[in-house]
């Protein structure tokens, strides 16, 4: 298990399998099976400098921590997203199983703007 300063509270529902905070390892610990766990640093480092001043520094630390927290919050919400699938009997996740679970997850404030975007997406045909 991971040192608490690593465990975030969230957990998969009972028989969804392992949440990431319950994975072995941690971003810094380098595994390549960790690793596929998480988004990539320098991608997480490039989005984060979007809300800093040109001449502000990001600790490495700081990057490593929101790389852990985005990809639990996407295993969160895939997870939740695909019990419903396989409920319904589907293989295929999509953006419609996605805002839903984040409902169901209690980020309903995000439902509304995330249906907007999803369909202004579709009707550009971006997929």
């Amino acid at each position: 298990s991971p040192p608490a300063s690593h465990s975030l509270p969230w957990r998969r529902r009972a028989g969804a399998g392992l949440a990431m905070s319950e994975a072995v390892g941690t971003p810094e610990s380098g595994g390549a099976k960790e690793q596929e766990r998480f988004l990539p640093i320098a991608n997480i480092g490039r989005i984060m400098r979007r809300g800093v001043p040109e001449n502000g520094k990001i600790a490495k630390d700081a990057k490593e921590s929101i790389q852990e927290c985005v990809s639990e919050f996407i295993s969160f919400i895939t997870s939740e997203a695909s019990d419903k699938c396989m409920k319904e009997k589907r293989k295929t996740i999509n953006g419609d199983d996605l805002i839903w679970s984040m409902g169901t997850l209690g980020f309903e404030d995000y439902v509304e703007p995330l249906k907007l975007y999803l369909k202004l997406y579709r009707e550009l045909g971006c997929h």
